[in-house]
């Protein structure tokens, strides 16, 4: 069996940056993961990403599950042949988006139907497992139970419980499978709400199960900050430092440059994209909408302090232009742009040992 290894090359305080080494290969953390949930990151192809050096991609379990269908991406040569992706993929387990659907839940697994014809479907700890070995990512992740950010506290405390329950069925559903456990690893899941001993309570109970890394699902999810953070204080202290640790779904830069001052390691969100089809820029002034008049006429970059920007020979003008008559080009151009500045931000946050120096580096742009 091959687990995920995480080696520290610098550290302050919790703070970290390192490598991870799976049975692909390695990439460097803190990392942002651009979303490709269908296979492909909106609006890129896999060689956009080759030139902007992402390394990690994410796909999602709960869509490749019901179109094409893993057993289809499987005969395609697993999500890296079907996608033309040779650098390193996690896939969700889909609970997140099972959830969004009310579905009905009990020990065994999730009952729900799927969004696209109505059907049917039924997700299990072992099945999530199957499937995830189909598709054939790096990184798997466990099915999980993720409550509403409202949720009252005898509902969170039903999550962790069946969380942990889950946990062990994956665990046990991935160590028995023929080869997922030569070429893959897969992570545990640690819920709770914004409730700091629940959030412990799960962490603990998941490290029982023995991942090769572990997670933090059910956070920046509609929670303040203060109550967000205090959330992840108390369920990193467990966590042990020999394994990546990932915040799923974080990806606004003062969320993150707080989570590496904390430990952890990896990240990832749709905002790059769901952003840049909507005509919203990353700065290091901070967002702004280009679809405002004031940058009809611009012949400003999109952000004067990132000459290196993909998007960066263009205007705002001209790009203002494309994103007002409706031509799919501005969604490529914008996205192109924004994954490229938060991959930068990435950068320079492990390009600094102290959390501290960290925000004041990054202060304009958080």
């Amino acid at each position: 069996m091959t687990a995920a290894v995480f080696t520290v090359e610098a550290t302050d305080g919790a703070a970290r940056a390192g490598t991870v080494t799976t049975p692909r290969g390695t990439f460097s953390t803190p990392c942002f993961m651009p979303v490709g949930t269908r296979g492909a990151v909106p609006h890129l192809d896999s060689s956009d990403l080759e030139v902007l050096g992402v390394e990690v991609v994410l796909a999602n379990t709960y869509h490749l599950m019901l179109r094409p269908g893993a057993e289809t991406v499987s005969r395609l040569g697993g999500i890296h042949g079907f996608a033309q992706w040779h650098g390193h993929i996690l896939t969700d387990s889909g609970g997140y988006q099972i959830y969004s659907l009310d579905p009905e839940v009990d020990d065994d697994g999730a009952s729900f139907k799927s969004v696209y014809d109505g059907s049917a479907c039924r997700l299990t700890p072992e099945e999530a497992v199957h499937l995830q070995a189909l598709i054939g990512a790096d990184m798997t992740m466990v099915l999980d139970v993720c409550p509403s950010a409202v949720a009252e506290r005898p509902v969170l405390a039903e999550a962790v419980r069946r969380t942990a329950l889950w946990a062990r069925r994956g665990r046990d559903a991935f160590l028995a499978h023929p080869d997922a456990p030569q070429r893959q690893c897969q992570f545990g899941i640690v819920q709770g709400g914004a409730d700091a001993s629940l959030r412990l309570e799960s962490a603990q109970r998941t490290l029982e199960a023995g991942f090769d890394g572990y997670a933090v699902g059910g956070l920046s999810v509609g929670e303040d900050r203060p109550a967000m953070l205090d959330a992840l204080d108390a369920c990193m202290v467990p966590l042990p430092a020999d394994r990546p640790r990932y915040f799923m779904g974080l990806g606004d830069p003062a969320g993150i440059a707080e989570a590496v001052a904390r430990g952890v390691d990896m990240f990832d969100c749709v905002l790059p994209a769901r952003l840049g089809r909507h005509g919203t820029v990353l700065s290091d002034t901070g967002r702004y909408n280009l679809a405002a008049a004031r940058h009809a006429s611009s012949d400003e970059p999109l952000d004067p302090s990132f000459p290196d920007s993909p998007a960066g020979r263009w205007s705002r003008g001209y790009l203002r232009h494309l994103l007002a008559t409706h031509e799919p080009t501005a969604a490529r151009l914008i996205t192109l742009h924004n994954l490229a500045w938060v991959l930068r931000f990435m950068d320079r946050v492990r390009a600094r040992e102290r959390s501290e120096q960290v925000r004041e580096a990054l202060r304009p742009s958080l």
